[in-house]
């Protein structure tokens, strides 16, 4: 009689087995299984990055190479989980993953440090928002903290991590063996590069000729540089732990704030929606002239400047803005639309205000248009213009969602237009717009402030290239001094500073004491 082959081992899906007993943890449930060994490799690996090539120091590189990295995480978690494969595998997520690298990958291409510091910190909400993958507001207003929650909602599953080892649930004995073995490797692995990046990287900054010997393969870090980096690499581990968690067990951030019941009737919200409105109207009208009457209005209006101008515009449009929006919220959460006229009347009213707010956003865009025409282009001033752009375009939504009265797509597309608004911004390299446009000034009216443009980033030289001497040595000559420091390390790879240094050695610059600003 043979004996029937031994069967393999069945795997079991992980399960959910609990809330969690505090408030907090009321949406957000656990798993039975531990976090896969890979997910500390990767988180490891993470530190390791961090502490070598500072992506939070060096605009270049090294952000997407760190962001790459830490993607590696959510990945793994992909891979070993059936339910985040199928959770993750689908448009949102994926469009989120491909923003966030573009923003990272923004420190490649431009050497704008205040635009990559935005470019960063949306990066990382943004990752965190395509893991928690939510589709109504509160995933808007919370999933871009869900990754830095997670480490801490996650610690059970770590620890599960940890104390199972480097195994598979349903492997057999032979795969447990070499997964331990390859766990073991990686981490011996991790361990051994930071400490020879640390004790290497002190004992170079103590002694030139070792430095010299270890030139190009480890950073200068000295005694108080490493608790620094050391600091960097603790919070970016802590990001990679929780984005994998977040990748594994989502919070259910849906489930908070059910859908409204309409529990209002139709006048009760629409009198004072509607008088709103009516102010709105009434302050267009009144304000005519203040809205659209421009430069003139500027000029005969005593004591009244262009900066007060744009100014008041622009707080116009941040309280008008908030205040709309506030109040299309409660609209649409309580705002009956059973019946047809209750539907038409929620369409009227609410659509009235979104188009006296975006008649106020156009005046405050021709405001700060003529702010900087008549002075020049500053960083702030594009940036508040891409701002009000932006404003706009997020009541062009609400009154497109309200035509037929489903906005269920609205918050995504507000995370998604939000997105692609910085990576227009990066697109059209503020610094080199704003050194065009003063030059382009420059040669209409001979008015320009070589201080302030020497103050721009090597994405401007290639337009202050075109000025006349001295102008031009005046305006490059401290970005000239910037780009003139030592070689820089291979994660710093930056493509307008080698262009810039390229255009520098071409047309060096010019010493001179006459430095005019002609305003």
């Amino acid at each position: 009689m043979t004996q029937a082959p031994p069967q393999p081992p069945i795997a079991h899906a992980p399960q959910p087995v609990k809330r969690g007993k505090g408030p907090g943890w009321r949406f957000w449930p656990d798993v039975r299984d531990g976090a896969p060994w890979q997910v500390f490799a990767v988180a490891g690996l993470a530190a390791g990055v961090t502490l070598l090539t500072e992506p939070y120091a060096v605009v270049g590189i090294a952000g997407l190479l760190t962001g790459l990295v830490v993607a590696a995480g959510p990945a793994m978690v992909v891979v070993t989980s059936r339910a985040a494969r199928q959770r993750l595998l689908r448009p949102l997520p994926l469009l989120a993953l491909a923003a966030t690298l573009a923003l990272l990958a923004v420190g490649t291409i431009r050497a704008t440090p205040w635009l990559y510091v935005l470019c960063v910190l949306a990066a990382l909400g943004l990752s965190s928002y395509g893991l928690a993958a939510g589709r109504r507001w509160p995933s808007v207003l919370m999933g871009g903290l869900a990754t830095w929650a997670g480490a801490l909602r996650g610690l059970p599953w770590l620890i599960r991590g940890i104390g199972r080892g480097p195994t598979t649930p349903g492997a057999t004995p032979s795969t447990r063996s070499t997964a331990a073995s390859v766990g073991r490797a990686v981490l011996v692995a991790a361990i051994t590069a930071v400490l020879l990046l640390v004790f290497g990287s002190l004992l170079a900054s103590a002694d030139a000729a070792f430095a010299r010997a270890l030139s190009g393969f480890l950073p200068e870090i000295s005694a108080p540089d490493v608790f620094g980096r050391a600091f960097m690499a603790a919070w970016v581990t802590v990001f990679a732990l929780g984005a994998a968690f977040v990748a594994r067990v989502p919070p259910r951030l849906d489930r908070l704030g059910g859908a409204g019941d309409g529990r209002v009737r139709p006048m009760e919200w629409a009198v004072p929606v509607g008088a709103l409105a009516l102010l709105f109207a009434a302050f267009t009208a009144v304000q005519f002239a203040v809205l659209f009457g421009g430069d003139e209005h500027v000029q005969v209006t005593p004591g009244l400047t262009y900066a007060d101008y744009a100014r008041s515009g622009f707080g116009q449009l941040v309280l008008v803005t908030l205040l709309t929006l506030a109040v299309l919220a409660a609209v649409g959460r309580w705002a009956p639309r059973e019946q047809s006229k209750d539907r038409t009347l929620v369409r009227a009213v609410a659509g009235a205000l979104c188009l006296l707010t975006l008649v106020i956003v156009a005046s405050a865009l021709y405001r700060m248009h003529l702010y900087q025409e008549a002075y020049g282009f500053t960083r702030l001033r594009v940036v508040v213009t891409v701002f009000e752009l932006w404003l706009g375009g997020l009541f062009v939504l609400i009154l497109a969602a309200g035509a037929r009265l489903r906005g269920g797509w609205l918050p995504r597309a507000v995370v998604g237009t939000g997105a692609a608004a910085l990576l227009g911004l990066a697109a059209l390299n503020p610094d080199a717009f704003i050194a065009e446009r003063n030059v382009a000034r420059y040669e209409q009216t001979g008015k320009i402030d070589t201080q302030y443009l020497g103050q721009l980033s090597a994405d401007a030289v290639p337009a202050l290239d075109r000025l006349p001497e001295p102008l031009r040595s005046c305006a490059v000559a401290p970005i000239a001094s910037d780009l003139a420091a030592p070689d820089e390390p291979w994660h710093a790879y930056n493509i307008s500073r080698e262009r810039a240094r390229q255009l520098l050695r071409d047309r060096p610059t010019e010493v001179s004491r006459d430095c005019p600003s002609r305003y």
